[in-house]
């Protein structure tokens, strides 16, 4: 009987013993797995660079997590829809500019989040432009140019089309990442699979929903967006088939953005709405895709930092000098007062000096197509007063106003076609009286005009490939204004070419 007991002790014990072992693998168990997927799917991870110009061409600011694609859905869309991608083919159908050996092109960004690489815009994709010499040249990159050949509407359009597109299915998307030889691991085949191409295919959707006014509007062509009106949509869900038609047409070109600091506190965006940079920077940051929770402001900040005394790039050709010196006693009587001037080495933007620089003139005054102004209303700035709230960096110096800013003409060169609307393609054309002004040309040629100091705008297409034709009778697209005898378009045509001589060196 003792025998017996002593037996069934021993017995009892085993899984006494045991029991802590046990308990201690399925802790170690939860805690690998559990380290494993938060190591996968909690951290965000977005591609750095050392380089600033690299960082500013290719590093995140933050739009990623929220109106990104995930990478192999950008990857697989031109080759499940090559129809969509005309001319070059791929994104630099849209204008997106690639450099060689690059698998993205200049101003997408790649972030991990959730376990998913995904890409989107930052500031380069507007703030970066190309220019061919001549028709045989390869082009040249400017960073901090306007893009003058990205085509953000078309590029738009394109992704609500697909929205609609039958053969947008998680079968074929999978098919066509395997066709690529994509690398992805068994738990990112099963997310693409059973959650991404959904989740993206919703998303379209909404923007197809949310965009809905851009069929009312006329395309805006490349290097134009129209700044607010997607804003409203996007970030206040204004109801868009309500606005007036007076309101739902405000196309702009894209500004360059170099030498920003001496820019603080100039009334500039065009309609002069905001004299604070860093305001107008997180602004054009949401209008990339960034939100009041996303945003990255480390590495805006590097951007806004390096942008804060980045020069233009100098006019590469010859100047006649004494014709540029004659231009120089017309501009400061028809130009200086409104745009600063350029005196040895030296930009000025004194606005002490120059009384109207950095500030507004009106819509009478001025005379230029109102389509940016009435885009921008009084509504829409006590909404965007709002964002950001509850961090110090709320916006509080948004206003409406009554017409366009004089904006300081530094690289002056480089950001052509002129006036807010990209109405007039060369500087020699802008000194022009509106009805001498070009009535119909053409946008996205990137050959550049020596003579009138612009874009070539007479070539229609190359290769096979059509450019945008610009017709100034389309609502918004007005090349009025900016004319009379305070303007100097009744000069001569000899004072008018030393002018345009002189604004070269800027």
């Amino acid at each position: 009987m003792a025998t017996q007991q002593k037996q069934s002790a021993a017995k009892s014990e085993k899984p006494r013993k045991s029991r802590p072992i046990f308990t201690i693998l399925v802790i170690a168990i939860i805690v690998v797995i559990g380290g494993y997927l938060i190591a996968r799917f909690v951290p965000e991870k977005p591609v750095d660079y050392e380089a600033i110009d690299e960082h500013f061409k290719y590093g995140s600011i933050g739009s990623e997590p929220v109106s990104g694609l995930p990478y192999w859905i950008w990857k697989v869309l031109p080759e499940m829809f090559p129809e969509k991608f005309p001319g070059k083919g791929g994104y630099a159908s849209f204008g997106f500019i690639y450099e060689e050996g690059r698998d993205l092109p200049i101003g997408v960004s790649q972030r991990r989040v959730t376990g998913i690489d995904r890409v989107w815009l930052n500031c380069a994709v507007c703030h970066t432009g190309t220019l061919r010499e001549t028709k045989d040249s390869e082009p040249q990159i400017f960073l901090g140019m306007p893009a003058n050949d990205f085509k953000l509407y078309q590029f738009i359009q394109f992704l609500r089309e697909v929205a609609l597109d039958n053969r947008f299915t998680s079968e074929n998307v999978m098919a066509t990442i395997e066709e690529m030889g994509g690398d992805l691991d068994p738990i990112e085949k099963l997310i693409y699979r059973y959650f991404v191409v959904d989740q993206v295919r919703t998303s379209l959707f909404d923007l197809r929903d949310q965009l809905a006014f851009l069929d009312r509007q006329y395309p805006w062509g490349p290097g134009r967006v129209d700044t607010f009106n997607p804003y409203k949509a996007i970030q206040f869900n204004f109801p868009m088939d309500q606005l007036p038609e007076e309101e739902l047409i405000g196309p702009a070109d894209y500004p360059s953005i170099w030498d920003q600091r001496p820019r603080e506190g100039m009334y500039l965006h065009w309609d002069g709405n905001n004299p604070s940079v860093k305001e107008r920077n997180k602004s054009a940051a949401l209008g990339a895709g960034v939100t009041p929770v996303t945003i990255d402001l480390e590495r805006l900040g590097r951007i806004e930092d390096w942008l804060w005394d980045f020069k233009p790039p100098a006019y590469p050709k010859e100047i006649d000098q004494p014709k540029a010196a004659e231009g120089k006693q017309l501009y400061v009587q028809y130009c200086a007062e409104c745009h600063g001037m350029k005196e040895g080495d030296q930009y000025l933007f004194d606005t002490d000096r120059f009384a109207r620089l950095g500030r507004v003139e009106s819509i009478e005054e001025i005379g230029t197509d109102p389509g940016r102004l009435n885009s921008y209303t009084e509504v829409l700035s006590v909404n965007q007063n709002t964002l950001y709230v509850g961090y110090p960096w709320r916006f509080n110096h948004f206003r409406k106003t009554n017409g366009y800013a004089n904006m300081p003409l530094d690289g002056i060169w480089l950001r052509a076609p002129y006036l807010h609307n990209g109405s007039v393609p060369t500087l020699r054309d802008l000194l022009e009286p509106a009805e001498n002004r070009p009535k119909v040309f053409y946008r996205g040629y990137n050959v550049y005009d020596w003579e009138k100091v612009g874009f070539v705008s007479e070539v229609a297409e190359e290769g096979g490939r059509p450019f945008f034709k610009f017709d100034t009778q389309v609502e918004g697209n007005s090349n009025a204004g900016h004319e009379g005898e305070a303007y100097g378009t009744y000069l001569s045509g000899a004072q008018k070419e030393a002018i345009v001589e002189y604004m070269k060196t800027f």
